[in-house]
């Protein structure tokens, strides 16, 4: 049988898998400890954030503003009583927090499994502090397809030719009405391949984060927490 790698279909997250919930909620108590009073918080999406948003809630910071990523974690973070605003009204943020699909050896990330990578990639920029939570099965040896992508519905079956090989999901859209593909084409040098996506018209945005953008990575092991600083200065 094909895995959903190979398929193209989102792997569903394993919410029944015990250790790799724990390593999940060890990872976001860890970024939530780096939360302060009064500070302007980007906040990502995924299943990692059924924990992060609940951490950072009991902690009880002072005058936190956050800006939420897609409309489930806004929702979520609303009802627990965070302040939610737009990134326009907030501004340039302290922190932003957020998960990913594959981290590297040297840093890169893949986001996007579930859409929002366009956000979570500005978001990310607007932060001077950018902070990537995860469990120990997202970091891999090199970046491997699929790469997610956002793309305009105008020309769409244009832009896939120019992408090859490359098809929508067929059943999601961004948060902002953009239409959501996978690249699977090889990866080689992630710099070389961000630069041919972003180069292709159609294409919004694509899942691939730069070293630059991170400025810490927070990986929950079995035997703890590991921490990788990233090239962003903290």
């Amino acid at each position: 049988m094909a895995s959903p790698r190979a398929t193209g279909q989102q792997q569903p997250p394993l919410i029944d898998d015990p250790i790799r919930e724990h390593q999940k909620a060890a990872a976001a108590r860890a970024a939530a400890a780096l939360v302060e009073d009064g500070m302007r918080l980007g906040l990502g999406s995924g299943s990692t954030f059924a924990h992060l948003l609940p951490a950072i809630a009991e902690r009880g910071y002072a005058g936190l503003r956050c800006v939420a990523t897609s409309p489930a974690t806004a929702a979520a973070a609303g009802a627990l009583g965070l302040v939610v605003q737009s990134l326009d009204e907030v501004g340039e943020l302290d922190m932003a927090i957020d998960g990913a699909d594959q981290i590297d050896e040297q840093g890169w990330l893949v986001k996007g499994g579930g859409g929002a990578h366009t956000r979570e990639k500005i978001v990310a920029a607007s932060a001077r502090r950018f902070v990537v939570i995860a469990s120990a099965d997202k970091a891999v040896a090199s970046i491997e397809p699929p790469i997610p992508l956002e793309l305009l519905r105008f020309g769409v079956g244009r832009t896939l030719l120019s992408l090859t090989p490359a098809r929508l999901r067929g059943v999601d859209d961004s948060p902002d009405g953009g239409l959501i593909a996978d690249y699977f084409g090889p990866v080689g040098d992630p710099r070389e391949l961000a630069r041919r996506l972003s180069a292709t018209p159609g294409v919004v945005e694509h899942g691939l984060f730069a070293p630059e953008m991170v400025s810490t990575i927070l990986i929950a092991r079995d035997s703890g927490v590991e921490l990788r600083e990233g090239a962003k200065p903290s």
